[in-house]
């Protein structure tokens, strides 16, 4: 079992930055892939971006490519997305998932969700 807490979410102008932190409980949380994940009003949830167990593997969506960075530090359970040049189409709630096995950019492959924290970026 991992239970997951987001946190950092905030309204920002575009061209701004935040940085949202995951914070992860569970003995086997090191074993897992971690993601982030987004939803807009009316939209469907979409990948944003996700790291392998070791942090030696890396994935982006295209949008968020050279101005998203996704981190962890399995010694303090917690996975982070740091998010720079921040869009007003960047507006969503964002979600932390942890993954055993399966697609990093599938979210029907995850096995455990936070309750999300919102990101609004005005224009």
């Amino acid at each position: 079992q991992v239970q997951l807490v987001e946190s950092g979410g905030g309204l920002v102008q575009a061209g701004g930055s935040l940085r949202l932190s995951c914070a992860a409980s569970g003995r086997t949380y090191r074993r897992y892939t971690m993601g982030w994940f987004r939803q807009a009003p009316g939209k469907e949830r979409e990948f944003v971006a996700a790291i392998s167990w070791s942090g030696s593997s890396t994935y982006y969506t295209d949008s968020v490519k050279g101005r998203f960075t996704i981190s962890r530090d399995n010694a303090k359970n917690a996975v982070y997305l740091q998010m720079n040049s921040l869009k007003p189409e960047d507006t969503a709630v964002y979600y932390c998932a942890a993954l055993y096995s399966g697609s990093a950019y599938a979210a029907k492959d995850y096995d455990y969700w936070g309750q999300g924290t919102q990101v609004t970026v005005s224009s």
